[in-house]
């Protein structure tokens, strides 16, 4: 365990010692690549259990990573693409896929790609990484939230004991970003960091839900409903996919997919509208045909459901949002390409992940901090984001291996060092 703040007892004939802060699945994956480096680990967590956010993620299904060619999935990285690339090509998405089988873990590829454990749940998964980890002879110590470096550069925990200082010969610090704080991503790493002079990019919500003034009938029927089926157009970018109304707004993967563009316009317009197409399968023509047939005594929602096949929230949708006029081509036009105005963001509290953290230009080529020699940084709290699809675990898990690498080089040789 690391609890000698001198850590005078380590010699080169010794496994150098090496903390790890924070124990998500960055940290998790750090802590296995320092050890089977022949580091010493000890993992340090301040909640009372690990991985709390990994296994909320596994509970609409696990999604690991993608399948898609190496370049499309490195673009989905955006402005971070060239800091993340070798991080990427040597933990690849095929990588992640058999490190997660070695554990037992059978995987699949899903039909839009996606690379999933069979069981689709986070928790057999976490089971037999624990065990490995402790086959290793991993630590992992709970209630250690970090406040930051001593004097020494060390480092210093708040316990329920009281403080705790360690000076290990390299440390990984893996917190994550700040979206579902009560998790454990809280960003408390911000000030400790900020105080070095490292610099950082705002923290921001990524992957989230956005607000919408819906009218309180709206809200009181359809609040919790799927629109299903959708595409979403902004900017010249589209996505097809699921959303959910809820009572501020609406989320989901069909929204997350265009958050980054969304967010952007909105802290420059004060406002973003993009379209919603209720029906992408059918063409503007086909539709206008379908809705010019005559509805004899039918009401325009039944003919809007028989004729179009709305769902009743896209129907809803359109009366919310569309023309006043029930003329067949103006349903039409609106059905495939209706504006749907957002004017704002939800908090980072509910968000999947997080945009921003600490800018690439503080760390070099092995993830190490320029301003504290032996400190390597991991996962989210890096300032990089991207959508969903197992892109965010595998960056994630990419990152933490090159940081454990740079680390367990850097502690070999400051025992080695030592006299």
């Amino acid at each position: 365990m690391l609890h000698s703040l001198d850590g005078d007892d380590l010699r080169p004939d010794v496994a150098p010692e090496v903390a790890v802060v924070g124990a998500g699945p960055a940290g998790l994956m750090a802590a296995e690549r320092l050890a089977a480096s022949g580091c010493a680990v000890t993992v340090f967590e301040a909640m009372p259990s690990v991985a709390r956010k990994f296994l909320l993620a596994g509970r609409g299904g696990l999604n690991l990573t993608h399948s898609e060619p190496a370049e499309r999935m490195l673009g989905r990285y955006g402005e971070a693409a060239a800091a993340l690339r070798a991080a990427l090509d040597a933990f690849s998405a095929q990588a992640l896929t058999r490190w997660c089988e070695g554990l037992g873990v059978e995987t699949f590829v899903g039909t839009s790609g996606r690379v999933f454990p069979k069981s689709l749940k986070t928790s057999p998964l976490l089971r037999a990484w624990l065990g490995r980890l402790g086959e290793q002879g991993v630590e992992i110590e709970t209630r250690r939230r970090w406040t930051g470096f001593a004097d020494d550069g060390g480092l210093v925990f708040d316990t329920p004991d009281g403080p705790l200082r360690v000076r290990p010969a390299a440390t990984v610090i893996a917190l994550g970003g700040a979206s579902w704080p009560r998790l454990g991503s809280d960003a408390g790493w911000v000030e400790p960091l900020g105080e070095l002079g490292v610099d950082i990019a705002p923290l921001r919500p990524a992957n989230c839900g956005f607000l919408a003034r819906w009218s309180e009938h709206f809200v009181e029927r359809f609040a919790g409903e799927p629109i299903k089926r959708a595409a979403l157009s902004f900017e010249g970018e589209t996505a097809r996919g699921e959303a959910m109304v809820t009572r501020a707004g609406i989320e989901g993967g069909l929204i997350y997919a265009l958050s980054r563009r969304l967010r952007e316009a909105i802290d420059r317009d004060g406002e973003a509208t993009p379209l919603l197409d209720l029906r992408p399968d059918l063409s503007l023509d086909a539709l206008s045909t379908k809705l010019a047939a005559a509805r004899g005594s039918r009401s325009l929602s039944t003919h809007l459901r028989k004729a179009a096949y709305l769902s009743p929230v896209a129907i809803a949708l359109l009366r919310e949002l569309g023309p006043r006029e029930a003329v067949p081509e103006a349903l039409a036009r609106a059905i495939k390409a209706l504006p749907l105005r957002l004017t704002g963001v939800q908090g980072l509290d509910r968000a999947i992940s997080t945009a921003g953290g600490v800018r690439f230009a503080e760390l070099d080529e092995r993830f190490m901090l320029k301003r504290r020699p032996g400190v390597f940084l991991a996962g989210e709290m890096l300032d990089w984001e991207a959508p969903t699809g197992g892109y965010l675990l595998q960056a994630t898990f990419a990152t933490a291996v090159a940081a454990a690498q740079g680390a367990a080089a850097w502690a070999g040789a400051a025992v080695m060092a030592r006299p």
